[in-house]
């Protein structure tokens, strides 16, 4: 049976973890392993336990930045830790970070933590059971949370075309 990490914090302020293990019950028998840090910089050690001795298939790497420029810095250190986990371990880690600027209120920010956070948990589920539906849906400006972007008029056509 295939096991899917979840490493979240006590700093978040949305339990982002339940909206990610609840889409993910919803969609797919899986185990789910959920390990919870103090902050954002400790996800990297946490998704690479989470690969290495729990035996995870794939990690969501769950966390919400603050709006201080200290925190967008903390943010990038985590995403850049995250990154070399997922070369020391040949897995993918889904980085999936809400900055607390990214809303004008609280609700709006809630809303789009536990959006953001089911879109990426079936991310995770395609990346382990159906990977060809992301080549699908390549180019079509897919955004998790808000409304995608779409896909820009003329493609490839222009230039591959010449």
């Amino acid at each position: 049976m295939k096991r899917i990490g979840i490493a979240d914090t006590t700093f978040a302020r949305v339990d982002m973890a339940r909206a990610a293990m609840s889409t993910i019950k919803r969609e797919a028998s899986v185990q789910i392993v959920r390990y919870t840090v103090p902050g954002i910089k400790d996800l990297p050690v946490a998704a690479k336990r989470l690969l290495d001795e729990q035996g995870c298939d794939i990690v969501i790497a769950l966390g919400m930045p603050g709006s201080a420029e200290k925190d967008k810095m903390c943010a990038h250190e985590a995403s850049s830790g995250l990154i070399m986990a997922q070369l020391m371990t040949n897995k993918h880690i889904l980085e999936v970070f809400v900055h607390e600027d990214e809303a004008q209120d609280e609700r709006t920010l809630a809303w789009l933590a536990e959006r953001r956070t089911a879109e990426h948990a079936i991310n995770a589920l395609h990346l382990l059971f159906n990977p060809g539906m992301l080549t699908r849906l390549a180019g079509t400006g897919q955004r998790q949370g808000y409304e995608d972007a779409g896909p820009l008029e003329g493609g490839a056509g222009g230039y591959l075309g010449h």
